[in-house]
């Protein structure tokens, strides 16, 4: 979504600053061209040749510079723009920009755009929660700027309070969002699972797998990436929420199974990358099972396939197998009518769990094998929803 993109980084005085040179860095590595603009007061908090050695382009600071290159002037950075992204943002540049006031280069480049503008504040919560900033948020807001955070937790003054940068992986998020409103999945709603189900044996043991919800939180923020409203319908994982993203959290297959229901109303596709539960404990104890008999046995009951159970106009399924990889998937494949099947064998280096790459075959109702290589989980997403949008774009009949 970033490579060659054209985005100006406004730059404001705070002391989070330090964190828009992350920022920067990690648009570059996306492949994003980026022009970094900063108020006279950032450059109290980090000098500029901290995002020009970064970006490898000069950075603006002054309306009126000793040397007058045109081709930095506001004018030209706000028509070439893709997106601006203000982070830090402070409350006097709110202001500022709320009220169409221009006498800096970062205010004179967000009034002569026409591109998306993201605004990430960070400030005192006090100076936050003041009615004017408040009004002023609000006034952004209705013309159409995106606001992300601010979050809570301790400020530079030593308070604790909403005011805090958010996380730059939200800020990068929360780019991508924006650039992919009309990416080929936008007006869809694509519900996705994740992560590997928890089946309870008593209060302190479980019954579960080792799926780490990888593959899944991919295919997640890649369809938000293309335009996509998603909800996540998780098991537990270390993953952080995708930013953008409606997060449904559950632990049991019976509870992932409501979810999904719940959340395929008005869906156009269900992408069910979860690792399900086949078997569960029938009866789970009440308190902990003390270590007494030399052996313990749990009798298992068979968990509801909610693949099977639900429709949508688009389903796609996952095969992670460690035998007969595509005779077990075909069968999948045909038992639970999908649309086509994503397959790995788990025992293959770098396809199994807890990495961050897979190596897949996509097979359709039609029988057609596409064989990926071993490529990033995000790759592997994106060649997934190839398929999802050429899927949701063919007209009914």
């Amino acid at each position: 979504m970033l490579k060659g993109k054209n985005i100006i980084l406004g730059v404001t005085g705070s002391i989070s600053v330090y964190k828009a040179v992350d920022f920067a860095s990690k648009l570059v590595q996306a492949g994003a061209v980026v022009d970094v603009v900063m108020t006279k007061a950032a450059t109290e908090f980090v000098k500029p040749i901290s995002f020009s050695s970064l970006t490898q382009r000069p950075v603006s600071t002054e309306m009126f510079p000793d040397k007058i290159d045109y081709d930095i002037a506001h004018i030209s950075l706000s028509d070439r723009a893709d997106l601006i992204v203000i982070c830090p943002a402070t409350a006097n540049t709110i202001a500022k920009l709320a009220n169409g006031i221009a006498d800096d280069m970062l205010s004179s480049t967000v009034l002569a755009t026409e591109a998306p503008v993201i605004i990430a504040p960070a400030m005192n919560y006090r100076m936050y929660r003041n009615e004017v900033t408040q009004q002023n948020i609000d006034k952004l807001k209705g013309r159409g700027f995106t606001f992300i955070g601010p979050a809570t937790g301790r400020l530079a003054s030593g308070a604790v309070g909403k005011g805090r940068l958010v996380d730059i992986k939200d800020v990068m998020g929360a780019a991508k969002q924006v650039l992919g409103r009309g990416g080929d999945l936008a007006g869809k709603k694509v519900v996705v699972t994740a992560g590997g189900t928890q089946e309870p044996i008593d209060p302190v043991r479980r019954v579960s797998n080792r799926s780490s919800g990888k593959m899944g939180y991919a295919i997640a923020e890649a369809a938000r990436d293309r335009g996509a409203s998603v909800v996540l319908v998780s098991a537990p994982t270390s993953l952080s929420a995708p930013y953008g993203v409606e997060l449904v959290s559950i632990q049991t297959a019976s509870q992932m199974h409501d979810a999904v229901v719940k959340a395929v109303d008005g869906c156009d596709v269900l992408i069910m990358a979860a690792a399900v539960a086949d078997y569960r404990p029938k009866n789970i104890a009440d308190s902990k099972i003390k270590k007494s008999a030399d052996s313990l046995s749990i009798e298992m009951e068979k968990t509801t396939d909610i693949l099977s159970d639900v429709s949508a106009s688009v389903k796609i399924g996952f095969a992670a197998e460690s035998d007969d990889l595509e005779s077990n998937a075909q069968q999948k494949l045909a038992k639970k009518n999908l649309d086509f099947i994503v397959a790995n064998d788990i025992t293959t280096a770098g396809s199994g769990f807890d990495v961050d790459t897979n190596e897949v075959i996509i097979i359709d109702k039609s029988g057609q094998k596409t064989k990926l290589p071993l490529m990033p989980k995000i790759d592997v997403a994106h060649k997934i929803l190839d398929r999802v949008a050429a899927l949701v774009s063919k007209p009914t009949t």
